[in-house]
């Protein structure tokens, strides 16, 4: 009987605690119901947004966001014709797409190009192409491992090509990526596609290293309208600046020294070769001892790699002056003022001349804007 008493007092205080339990669940549920209508402050943080990813050899914004994994692609074209276009290898196609464009002296002073892609494929043919030359190696080392696409060269230099870091496309080795448009006449008429090159040559999936440094804020400077460089007869050249574009357009002389007839430098398509930047290299240049043709012309060596001299450099209407050195292959060519700071280049397009030290440049200030502002 006791045993009896003292259960009925517990099973009622168990129901008491039940009810006292529920009453705080409810409760509970009550709150957070009330809650629930009150909204929680907003977050203040905020995510700053990604930087534009940026083509490494020109510095402005890749397409479609993405720098594309892939080598660059140097592509000697040549730059000889004596008279109007259509002659020789004038009117070029495909320049207009290249990141960076390298012009070079070669035997008997005339000037090849090696047109440098990256970022985009060039939509069109690029040609005429070209036979390889010892400078080269010297130019585009810079570049890491480009894919070098020319026709041919002679053995000692193909040997020069072949022990670089270079990627050795010969077209001649190479007849699939090679196409022969109608009304050209060998040997300018030689020619083939990026997306062709890409596609065909297995290479490391991976974008050159940038070999510049970039500002949209343009150094001090000297107003300048235009600048000649006359490497020869066939190479007499002249960059105008154009604020219109904000490039520098390329013409050159197709008449004489006497009676100059100054013309734009068209490519096949109308469009004029130009450029955000023109870096004018003045490098030293010896001759031999290889012989490049039947006429006895002697090979032209530009000595870029572990050298260094007198640079150049035009952007934004103004004219910049120091100078370059370059260590060893693999390494990029560095640009300093006379306060020893690198020279940044505007973002776009560079063409670089590697113009033999000591030959002529004329520079054209530019005209001072007469002043609107009354006097006194």
């Amino acid at each position: 009987m006791p045993a009896a008493s003292t259960s009925r007092p517990r099973r009622a205080l168990s129901a008491s605690v039940a009810v006292a339990l529920s009453a705080l669940v409810l409760a509970a549920c009550g709150s957070t119901s009330h809650s629930s209508a009150t909204p929680a402050p907003s977050s203040t943080t905020t995510t700053a947004p990604r930087p534009p990813a940026l083509c490494p050899l020109t510095g402005t914004p890749a397409p479609g966001g993405v720098v594309p994994q892939r080598p660059a692609i140097a592509m000697k074209v040549d730059n000889y014709s004596l008279g109007p276009p259509p002659a020789e290898a004038r009117p070029q196609s495909g320049l207009d797409a290249a990141d960076v464009i390298y012009e070079e002296q070669v035997e008997g002073s005339i000037t090849r190009y090696a047109a440098v892609f990256q970022c985009r494929n060039a939509p069109t043919l690029v040609g005429p192409i070209r036979s390889a030359r010892w400078t080269d190696v010297q130019m585009l080392s810079e570049l890491g491992h480009p894919l070098f696409v020319h026709v041919g060269g002679i053995l000692p230099v193909l040997a020069v090509v072949n022990a670089s870091s270079l990627v050795n496309v010969d077209l001649g080795t190479h007849p699939s990526l090679e196409v022969n448009p109608p009304g050209r006449y060998a040997p300018y008429d030689t020619y083939t596609t990026t997306q062709a090159v890409w596609s065909a040559i297995s290479a490391p999936a991976k974008a050159p290293a940038p070999i510049f440094t970039f500002s949209r804020v343009a150094p001090a400077g000297e107003a300048v309208s235009q600048v000649h460089l006359d490497w020869s007869a066939t190479s007499n050249i002249y960059w105008r600046w154009n604020p219109a574009t904000g490039t520098w357009l390329r013409f050159y002389n197709d008449g004489t020294a006497a009676s100059p007839d100054i013309v734009p430098d068209l490519l096949a398509n109308g469009v004029q070769n130009q450029a955000q930047n023109v870096i004018i290299q003045d490098v030293s240049i010896t001759y031999g001892p290889w012989v490049e043709n039947s006429l006895g012309g002697l090979e032209a060596e530009s000595h870029i790699l572990d050298s260094s001299g007198r640079v150049t450099i035009l952007r934004n209407g103004r004219l910049i002056t120091g100078t370059w050195t370059n260590g060893p292959a693999g390494t990029p060519t560095i640009f300093l003022d006379g306060a020893g700071h690198r020279i940044p280049l505007a973002p776009g397009r560079t063409w670089i001349e590697i113009y033999p030290a000591g030959a002529p440049m004329t520079v054209t200030p530019a005209t001072p804007v007469a002043s609107t502002t009354p006097a006194g």
